[in-house]
């Protein structure tokens, strides 16, 4: 009787293992009534040298996801090497961000070039999230995506306004286009001659109230018209009135305004 030969056993696929989430150093430690006060003092000064690591740990790691995304979508025309699509509104404020449908130009990414690219690099910040609140707090670009910079603006409003949602802003920094400059300057500007006008060239002007950067973040309206959507300048007893081509005639802050 002849012998069986052994039939090759199939192994099973090897699954791609989930994200295990990094443990806070210091999570869930309290400092005890029971020690010394020198004790105490050096326990708490230690728990906030742990918290600003573990705070700088993530965002080096949020820097070091977009600084991928970058590398392997260098060139790509759908999201402009950025790694994804920051989504807007019809007022042009932030809405959101999804990942670039385009397929990766590049499967590889050099890791001593993202990590010098997440530390030194002046883009280091680009394809991350930051978010603005009207008491004038502002976040820089540190999120990997708004889902995360939510969580980070409710905290504050937490801890600063009581829980209560006061109306925070949200933006992204992508990579440099020349596209959102066009989308401003293009066009004939609307203008509009008043002639009923019984104003002096003087009071005409006086109409205009710009506004600093943070003043008109604060109050929610455009910086260069003031929240009136209008700019007003007079020549020769002319007077005119042109839309704002910051806010578009809306008169509304615009997390991603221009500076003039």
């Amino acid at each position: 009787m002849p012998a069986k030969t052994p039939t090759a056993t199939r192994k099973p696929a090897t699954r791609r293992r989930k994200p295990v989430p990094r443990a806070r150093v210091g999570k869930g430690l309290k400092v005890p009534k029971t020690v010394p006060l020198h004790a105490r003092l050096g326990m708490r000064v230690a728990l906030i040298a742990a918290s600003q690591m573990d705070a700088r740990k993530s965002v080096v790691m949020s820097r070091k996801d977009a600084a991928i995304l970058r590398y392997t979508h260098e060139g790509c025309t759908t999201c402009h090497g950025n790694g994804q699509i920051f989504t807007k509104g019809k007022d042009g404020s932030f809405t959101g961000s999804k990942p670039c449908p385009a397929k990766p130009t590049k499967q590889k990414a050099g890791r001593i070039k993202v990590a010098m690219a997440a530390r030194f690099s002046p883009d280091k910040r680009t394809g991350l999230v930051g978010w603005t609140c009207p008491c004038g707090k502002k976040e820089k670009p540190r999120f990997r995506d708004a889902k995360e910079a939510t969580k980070a603006l409710r905290e504050h409003e937490k801890k600063r306004h009581g829980g209560k949602t006061v109306g925070g802003a949200w933006y992204g920094q992508g990579a440099d286009t020349t596209e959102p400059a066009k989308a401003i300057t293009e066009g004939q500007a609307v203008t509009k001659v008043d002639g009923a006008s019984s104003m002096t060239d003087e009071q005409w002007e006086a109409q205009n109230t710009p506004l600093g950067q943070k003043a008109a973040e604060t109050r929610g309206v455009c910086f260069c018209c003031g929240g009136k959507g209008a700019l007003y300048s007079a020549r020769n007893s002319q007077h005119t009135t042109t839309v704002c081509p910051i806010c578009t005639g809306t008169g509304k802050h615009r997390a991603d305004q221009p500076t003039l």
